[in-house]
């Protein structure tokens, strides 16, 4: 059974930093294509941000392009964002997300179905 354990969330003032991570457990985590997707109160779950198995290849929501960065160890089985200028707009439970595949791409469905694993979310609370 695959795991995925989100940690880093917390309270920070607008303009601050966190540093999100997540760790798989169960299977080869170099086989799996990893994304972060996040919900905010009374709003659908958006993708975030997504990397291939390999790390050569990324994707981000517009709206954080610039100021989040995705990044993977597959010796620590680990896939972490990095967020810095942060927005009250980002508020929300940011979830980690493995899709495993055989691609190099590192392409998630916007709206996360079919994804074959999720963590159980982190809440990242941004201060005005």
């Amino acid at each position: 059974q695959v795991q995925l354990v989100e940690s880093g969330g917390g309270l920070v003032q607008a303009g601050g930093s966190l540093r999100l991570s997540c760790i798989v457990s169960g299977r080869a985590f170099s086989g799996y294509k990893m994304g972060w997707f996040r919900q905010a109160p009374g709003k659908e779950r958006e993708f975030v941000a997504s990397i291939s198995r390999s790390g050569g290849s990324t994707n981000y929501l517009d709206s954080v392009k610039g100021r989040f960065t995705i990044s993977r160890d597959n010796a620590k089985n680990t896939v972490y964002l990095e967020m810095n200028s942060l927005k009250p707009e980002d508020t929300a439970v940011y979830y980690c997300a493995a899709d495993l595949t055989t691609t190099w791409s590192s392409t998630f469905p916007r709206d996360g179905r079919g994804v074959d694993y999720w963590g159980k979310g982190t809440l990242v609370t941004v201060s005005s």
